[in-house]
């Protein structure tokens, strides 16, 4: 039982630190719109019935909001990248 306690905790933290990387990678290139392209990724990943992916960028987006205190985080931006995807899908 140890062991797959310990293989879990392996894989949730293999998990983090890939969301974590992406989110230090985003800042790193555009720390102003790391958080709108976070965005723009999970909602293509929704519009694409990619739910792992969606969870990650969403995850992403969650990490730069709090590692990168100069990102933008306008609730309109965010909903116009969002809408903008919907309509690039249909």
């Amino acid at each position: 039982m140890l062991g797959a306690i310990a293989t879990w905790l392996a894989r949730k933290r293999a998990i983090r630190r890939r969301w974590q990387a992406d989110a230090r990678a985003l800042a790193a290139a555009d720390a102003h719109n790391a958080y709108y392209e976070a965005q723009r990724r999970a909602a293509r990943a929704r519009v694409r019935n990619d739910r792992a992916a969606f969870y990650h960028w969403a995850k992403v987006a969650a990490e730069v909001a709090r590692i990168a205190p100069r990102a933008g985080m306008d609730i309109d931006v965010v909903r116009a990248v969002v809408a903008e995807e919907e309509r690039r899908r249909t």
